[in-house]
């Protein structure tokens, strides 16, 4: 995976692309309208209007968030990348859905990812695969070694989860069981409880964690996070797969320059506000991260090829 490695130069690029469009004089000829690919009440939804609401004060624009729920965003970007390319759309989705559809059936999309112009990233999903404290392993290969001889049931609430794992089963010659839930919450509660001998979060066990209660075995994204610096992915454990759920901004392929300059520019100074920065620390647990255009394009074209991997298994 070279993901890694290139964001550091997609950062710089990135940057440069921002001061360019902070000249820009574009405006939207009417509203400019946010649309959020899931429901009322989520986390996607709480940031999408934070940021709308952020955007419409710094730049005077009659900004108004929507949403458009339907097939995890594939409803949402479906219409984004089938109307005219003028600026006044921009689509907020979770990249794992739109990567899995992507890759199990593009035939029945109708866009793909040249469908769209990329502008940024909000955050992403910090998941995280954790066990009970007094677990008799620390670490990943830890764990293989302990379902070579035991029962290792593991608690999760998306199929990549158990995707990412049924990869490390495949690559160790082990076995687990699967317990699908309904949230974080039941993980965290299986796994205390003793039904499940580790388990996937992206925030609930935080607590956990600080009591001493739960112990972090990996980040399963393709990075550390930011409040486990010692706790290594899973790739640094010796298998080459992530699940990284990207909050990421698009709008439709062939939008002008000056617009996608102005639309980049005015989104990336929203999720520099304190606001913002607080909304989305306390809905995801994690910090900005803006990848800009170029680094949401790359991160989109990894991921289906990473996608891809998970589901070769």
């Amino acid at each position: 995976m070279q993901f890694t490695k290139t964001i550091k130069a997609l950062a710089v690029a990135s940057a440069m692309v921002l001061a360019t469009a902070a000249q820009a004089e574009w405006a939207p000829k009417g509203p400019l309208t946010i649309q959020i690919g899931f429901g009322a009440g989520g986390s996607t939804d709480t940031i999408g209007r934070i940021i709308a609401q952020t955007m419409k004060e710094q730049t005077g624009w009659n900004v108004i968030a929507e949403n458009k729920p339907g097939g995890g965003g594939v409803a949402m970007f479906t219409g984004i990348a089938n109307r005219p390319a003028n600026g006044t759309v921009i689509g907020l989705g979770v990249s794992m859905p739109i990567l899995i559809n992507l890759v199990n059936r593009p035939e029945k999309l109708k866009f793909n990812l040249d469908s769209f112009d990329y502008l940024g990233t909000a955050s992403r999903a910090q998941l995280a695969l954790i066990a009970r404290t007094d677990a008799p392993f620390d670490d990943v290969p830890g764990l293989v070694e302990h379902a070579k001889s035991n029962d290792a049931p593991i608690s999760s609430d998306a199929k990549p989860q158990e995707l990412a794992m049924r990869f490390v089963m495949a690559q160790a010659g082990v076995d687990f069981q699967f317990l699908a839930t309904k949230g974080g919450a039941e993980n965290t509660k299986l796994i205390l409880g003793g039904q499940a001998i580790a388990g996937f979060e992206a925030g609930e066990h935080l607590p956990f964690l600080e009591s001493g209660e739960i112990k972090m075995i990996a980040s399963m994204n393709n990075t550390r996070h930011n409040y486990a610096p010692d706790t290594p992915t899973l790739q640094e454990q010796g298998f080459d797969i992530y699940v990284d759920p990207y909050f990421f901004f698009a709008t439709t392929a062939g939008t002008p320059d000056d617009a996608k300059a102005a639309l980049t520019a005015a989104l990336a100074a929203a999720l520099e506000a304190d606001d913002v920065k607080s909304v989305v620390a306390n809905t995801l647990k994690t910090p900005i991260i803006n990848l800009g255009p170029e680094g949401t394009k790359a991160m989109l074209v990894d991921g289906v090829g990473n996608v891809a991997t998970l589901f070769a298994k």
